[in-house]
């Protein structure tokens, strides 16, 4: 359809592919952190950024799945730098194992891709007692965010070049409660509903990115931290819905992104040069685009600040 492919402003459009948009981009020198690596846009973010010359480490639950994504990309792309570690998200213990592994490792951090999460679970509680959606998918960000934020401010310096973290959220953040987040109601299992959770855990990830901006602009770090909606992507997110599950796999083709065109926007975002300076703004087909009325509150981004450091201390 004509209107997918209608560019915007960035020269870019919903139909892009993360290799176009990355086009003639060197990242060579440049190491990155990909959660969720293992599948759908995480593995394309993970394959696009390799074959612009970045270093990636993959932060993935499963090993086994993220040894083949390493395999199969290393196949196609010889010269291609990955490595694999072990990260759990919904678990703090994981989290802080991760950062302290990659930190001893001295490797540099130029580029933090926040891209793993879950989508309309049942209700369930993770390990920390918090609800998995938004454990997973806000609270195990956000404290991976803060153990490695020393090593990202160190890098920059020492390679007198911006950071960039990037936190992929959707376009269910658009769809919460009306006062858009219940800290008082996360862990209530009375009256759960599954996809207000997800659009509360999303929200969560675009407003962590306009705080954390906030703060790296108040003490002066060449870093900056922007939220994104990749779009509607063929993916395994909907396994928890059979009927649109059947729907996406139907009619996904015609209507939805393919995972080459879904990483197009976080491959833009972590690596193009027209971002640069570009902080604590929303992205959506890889042009500047406008978060809710919710994710653009910067008392509720505040307030999730506070909530976000007292349940990880």
């Amino acid at each position: 359809m004509w209107w997918f492919r209608r560019k915007g402003p960035s020269g870019f459009s919903y139909s892009s592919t993360a290799e176009e948009v990355t086009e003639g981009i060197d990242g060579s020198g440049l190491t990155a952190i990909v959660t969720g690596a293992s599948s759908g846009i995480g593995t394309e973010t993970t394959r696009v950024l390799a074959l612009r010359g970045v270093h990636v480490v993959m932060g993935v639950r499963n090993m086994e799945a993220g040894k083949g994504v390493k395999e199969a990309i290393a196949k196609e792309i010889p010269a291609a730098k990955i490595d694999a570690m072990e990260l759990d998200l919904s678990s703090m213990a994981s989290v802080r194992k991760f950062a302290s592994e990659f930190n001893s490792s001295h490797l540099p951090l130029n580029l933090l891709i926040n891209n793993a999460g879950i989508m309309a679970t049942p209700f369930m509680l993770s390990k920390d007692n918090i609800e998995l959606q938004f454990a997973t998918n806000h609270i195990g960000h956000f404290l991976l965010t803060n153990l490695l934020l020393d090593t990202m401010k160190k890098t920059s310096v020492k390679m007198k070049k911006e950071g960039r973290i990037v936190n992929v959220s959707s376009m269910a953040h658009k769809y919460t409660y009306g006062e858009g987040m219940r800290f008082d109601k996360i862990n209530d299992q009375a009256g759960y509903s599954s996809v207000l959770a997800y659009g509360q855990s999303k929200l969560a990830n675009v407003l962590h990115a306009n705080e954390l901006s906030r703060h790296l602009k108040e003490d002066g770090s060449e870093i900056t931290a922007n939220s994104l909606h990749p779009g509607p992507v063929t993916t395994n997110l909907f396994r928890h819905f059979s009927f649109v599950e059947g729907l996406v796999s139907k009619l996904g083709s015609y209507v939805l992104k393919n995972v080459q065109q879904g990483a197009a926007t976080t491959c833009y975002v972590a690596l193009h040069p027209q971002v640069k300076g570009i902080t604590g703004e929303y992205f959506a087909d890889s042009n500047l685009a406008k978060a809710s009325k919710h994710g653009t509150d910067v008392n509720l981004a505040k307030k999730l600040w506070d909530f976000s450091m007292n349940l990880v201390k």
